[in-house]
């Protein structure tokens, strides 16, 4: 696999439709190309997953419940966010066209469109995206270099298991913002996992063994009611 395979492979996708039927045929079949997705119904919680700042391509439609895709995505690039952003719309007119690439659209797919295209879109945009990640972190005394899988605090190294990993990576691109359990879930599973078991307590309960209980200060902060936060 090349890189930029390996890349559309690992890529996560956000999916803003309230179309609960068309919402699940679009999710079954990113699976199956191997996509991550994440799919809300509203645009309310698409502001909220929006703020996560995790996501590689955004799907919205414009018909939401509690406002129009436009105006999300006019608020998604308000704030800076650069994702690239796939409207899907059952308005074929040229201003409705117009409007959707005005807020900041960068491409649109008319209602009813075959499956394949969708996917072809998607990919294309992800393409866009330049692949510009730190590879390595540092906080307080952690140091973090994902693509040798080292870690070490204080000069010791720390062996994670693959899922400790993962959970750390997340903490990592999120350092200072509390995040909740389903946004957690989703990134070291996927958001089909259920994230009210006890197997996010569990593996959290063994990062902080690892890396917090012999050293000072402590990174991973439970915020109650709300998720957790990492950093000092």
């Amino acid at each position: 696999m090349n890189g930029e395979s390996a890349y559309l492979s690992m890529m996560r996708v956000l999916l803003v439709e309230d179309d609960r039927s068309l919402a699940e045929i679009i999710v079954s079949g990113l699976h199956e190309q191997h996509l991550s997705v994440t799919a809300v119904g509203s645009a309310s919680e698409g502001r909220e997953r929006v703020g996560l700042g995790d996501y590689d391509v955004i799907v919205l439609d414009v018909m939401l419940p509690d406002g129009s895709g436009f105006e999300l995505c006019e608020w998604i690039r308000a704030r800076g966010v650069t994702t690239p952003i796939l409207m899907l719309t059952a308005l074929d007119a040229v201003d409705d066209r117009v409007s959707g690439l005005d807020a900041g659209a960068d491409d649109y797919l008319i209602k009813p469109f075959a499956f394949r295209e969708l996917v072809a879109r998607v990919r294309a945009l992800a393409r866009r995206q330049p692949v510009i990640t730190p590879t390595e972190y540092r906080v307080a005394d952690l140091h973090v270099d994902l693509p040798s899988r080292s870690v070490t605090r204080g000069g010791v190294p720390i062996r994670l298991t693959a899922k400790e990993f993962l959970l750390l990576e997340f903490f990592l691109t999120h350092v200072g913002i509390v995040v909740d359990r389903a946004a957690i879930t989703a990134h070291v599973w996927d958001e089909n996992h259920d994230p009210y078991t006890n197997v996010l307590e569990v593996l959290i309960r063994r990062l902080r063994r690892k890396l917090d209980d012999a050293y000072e200060p402590k990174l991973i902060h439970t915020i109650r009611g709300a998720g957790y936060r990492f950093g000092v």
